[in-house]
């Protein structure tokens, strides 16, 4: 068996270059923003209103929400940037129908 180097490569090698296997620093920082706004939120505003508190919960729930792992994705804030990008950006479809004769010298390229 000498000179046959057959490596077997683990399944979770890409999960080791996260943090706690999860996360990206952009991911901690969005969260910790979140966090930080709603702390200053609840010091500032003093309320026993139930939909005021939601409000003041809002950053970071909204910022957890972004971050939360999701099966066959690393992250919701990457699913939602892939579907804007998706959606925002301007696509070329190219068809010549089926009853267009082809030639290559003929098409303007």
């Amino acid at each position: 068996m000498e000179g046959n180097n057959n490596y077997l490569i683990p399944a979770n090698s890409k999960k080791s270059m996260l943090i706690l296997s999860f996360f990206t620093p952009l991911d901690l920082m969005i969260f910790s923003i979140g966090c930080i706004v709603t702390v200053i939120l609840l010091f500032v505003a003093n309320s026993n209103n139930v939909i005021v508190l939601v409000g003041i919960l809002m950053p970071a729930l909204v910022s957890a929400f972004l971050v939360l792992p999701i099966p066959n994705y690393h992250n919701v804030l990457t699913f939602i940037g892939v579907a804007y990008r998706y959606f925002s950006t301007r696509k070329r479809y190219y068809w010549k129908g089926w009853c267009v004769a082809y030639d290559k010298e003929s098409d303007g390229k």
